[in-house]
């Protein structure tokens, strides 16, 4: 299922262009490609497409095809019409989802993709190159836009060392990925063959009737709204021990085939309330990549009218200013980021990484720099170097993930290693898990320069302990590294939860006593890497810690290979950091990131 998730939107693009099948005769510019698409129906429908290595080489051979015909096609409501019919019935028939997010996927996506790819400047292998795993192409994002940084010499680098002894600490809460189901049933079937299950609608799956649980599910399913108040009630008793916290998105719960912008703003609406009754303390948002409807769809502010995405940045414009300045407002507006003075001597900058995302397909309409928040961010990366402030960045998808185009990948990495000295740490989510991103200077990648906190989710979904992180940063006192001094991650267990009815937030582990390390500096970082790779019984703590304490399989050698190179690589589709060898390759690695992912 993570697979799917995480294949959802190319998977769907495929579906989508292969059911242009069916076009109006009067195209004879197109029947030669028609004639592709049939044959590629008819070897789906004999079900040859999940023959070991050939699902990638359709699915390729799809896209092409399907994108050239849409592009010929474009502009033709009638032929969208048709597509989006037959699209229903051969999604059903190739069994790549069911009936109910078949059609749901229609609706939603129809009027998405033929835009897009009706005014694409891309080619058809550009296009594919981007939105399909693994499709060779000519197009290579990292060739086509770079950031302007400013004509400034970089300062010095003084590698950062850990704080005295007793130094002032500040206590900053992380929540992510809360996926807050309002429709949550205990006693639902929480296996149904469907995204998101554990609801009164959800169908019966294979496995037959399997009962959700009251606080939530291991299995396909979301937070329940009371697990979500249990936990905000928890941290309300605590509060008085943090200095803020930091929000990095994702409130809605993955019915993917069945979001309106309605759905998404009360979602909004519904945890931004619970949330101010519980915890009167400041509070730092970012925007993940489920709040949108269609889910990933964000695009750039020179798409206007009915499909400009104002009409959530403007919710937000007005939610997140409960806790940042009003002077946010217009560049939350423009594009849901912002820089706030936290304190004295430390510069929040939250970051909407919607606009590296693969699967936000307004994209593929202009990858270069979305919205200018690059240059933007470097211009506040430099009034804060000059202004002798340290800076942390938060935003939802981490930035070194496969999931992030590499242009803007590879662009934000140029950043961070230029302001190195600025940029005290960087905080994500997204994926759900409890893991890091360690960033290398750009001369010979060998020297650790800053680390990206990638932090657990709320959300159970899949398989995992719901959990949230507390960081402790080097305190407020003059010359303060503002770093990450230490970490505590907090678990709730589900089945102990369910079984007694009492849910428990406890204390999972704390990272310098777990994992021994007397200081988090990228250089103890680096360090605890090359630990890992030596030192097995360390390396299955931190698989278990990884999945939140609920690993459902071993750790094989591809699967460790993967996880520390992840661990070394903040640009994503960057093999370099990798240990390679004949059993374990680059698309070994590609595989396993594709298949253990969520969207």
């Amino acid at each position: 299922m993570s697979y799917l998730l995480f294949s959802a939107g190319s998977a769907l693009l495929c579906t989508f262009l292969l059911l242009v099948a069916s076009p109006p005769t009067s195209h004879s510019d197109v029947r030669t490609d028609m004639e592709k698409l049939d044959a590629l129906r008819r070897t789906i429908q004999k079900g040859r497409f999940s023959e070991a290595g050939s699902q990638t080489n359709w699915e390729c051979e799809l896209c092409e095809v399907g994108v050239t015909i849409l592009k010929k096609t474009y502009g033709e409501n009638k032929f969208q019409d048709e597509v989006a019919a037959a699209l229903t019935q051969l999604c059903i028939l190739s069994k790549l989802q069911d009936k109910t997010m078949c059609t749901g996927f229609t609706k939603e996506f129809k009027h998405e993709i033929v835009t897009i790819i009706g005014q694409t400047p891309l080619s058809s292998a550009e296009v594919c190159g981007l939105v399909v795993s693994d499709c060779s192409g000519p197009y290579d994002p990292t060739k086509f836009w770079k950031v302007t940084l400013p004509n400034t010499t970089k300062p010095p680098v003084t590698p950062p060392k850990p704080p005295k002894p007793g130094a002032p600490v500040s206590r900053v809460l992380f929540l992510s990925d809360v996926h807050v189901d309002l429709l949550y049933k205990p006693g639902a079937n929480s296996h149904c063959e469907e995204y998101l299950c554990c609801r009164a609608s959800s169908p019966v799956g294979k496995e037959g009737p399997v009962p959700a649980g009251k606080w939530g599910d291991y299995r396909y399913c979301d937070t329940p709204l009371w697990t979500l108040e249990n936990l905000l009630q928890h941290l309300a008793q605590k509060q008085s021990e943090f200095d803020y916290a930091i929000w990095t998105g994702d409130i809605p719960p993955h019915n993917i085939w069945n979001q309106s912008r309605a759905d998404q703003l009360n979602a909004l609406n519904v945890v931004t309330s619970m949330i101010l009754k519980y915890l009167q303390i400041p509070i730092y948002p970012s925007l993940g990549n489920h709040e949108s409807a269609p889910v990933n769809s964000y695009p750039p502010p020179f798409v206007t009218g009915k499909d400009s995405i104002s009409w959530l940045y403007d919710a937000l414009a007005e939610t997140w200013t409960h806790w940042t300045p009003i002077s946010t407002k217009g560049n939350i507006a423009k594009g849901a980021f912002y820089s706030v003075l936290v304190r004295p001597g430390l510069r929040l900058i939250s970051i909407n990484t919607n606009y590296c995302y693969n699967l936000n397909w307004w994209l593929l309409l202009n990858t270069t720099d979305p919205a200018g928040q690059l240059q933007w961010l470097t211009q506040q990366l430099q009034q804060a170097e000059d202004k002798g402030e340290k800076v942390h960045i938060i935003g939802h998808i981490p930035p070194g993930t496969g999931d992030c185009l590499s242009a803007w990948s590879w662009n934000y990495d140029r950043i961070i290693n230029r302001y190195e000295s600025t940029v005290a740490a960087q905080f994500f989510g997204h994926t759900h898990r409890d893991h890091f991103e360690l960033f290398y200077d750009m001369k010979n990648h060998t020297r650790p320069t800053n680390v990206a906190y990638i932090g657990p989710s709320v959300t159970p979904y899949m398989y995992l302990n719901p959990g949230y992180r507390v960081y402790e940063i080097d305190g407020n006192y003059p010359k303060s590294s503002m770093l990450v001094v230490n970490q505590q991650t907090y678990i709730m267990n589900l089945t102990e939860a369910n079984l007694t009815d009492k849910p428990n937030w406890q204390l999972e582990y704390d990272t310098k006593d777990a994992y021994n390390m007397s200081s988090m500096t990228p250089a103890d970082w680096d360090k605890f890497i090359q630990r890992l790779e030596k030192d097995d019984e360390l390396f299955q703590m931190f698989y278990r810690y990884y999945y939140k304490s609920h690993p459902t399989q071993p750790c094989d050698q591809k699967c460790r290979t993967a996880l520390i190179c992840d661990l070394k690589t903040a640009r994503s589709n960057d093999p370099s950091m990798c240990t390679l060898t004949p059993e374990v390759t680059w698309r070994d690695l590609r595989n396993y990131w594709t298949a253990n992912r969520l969207c």
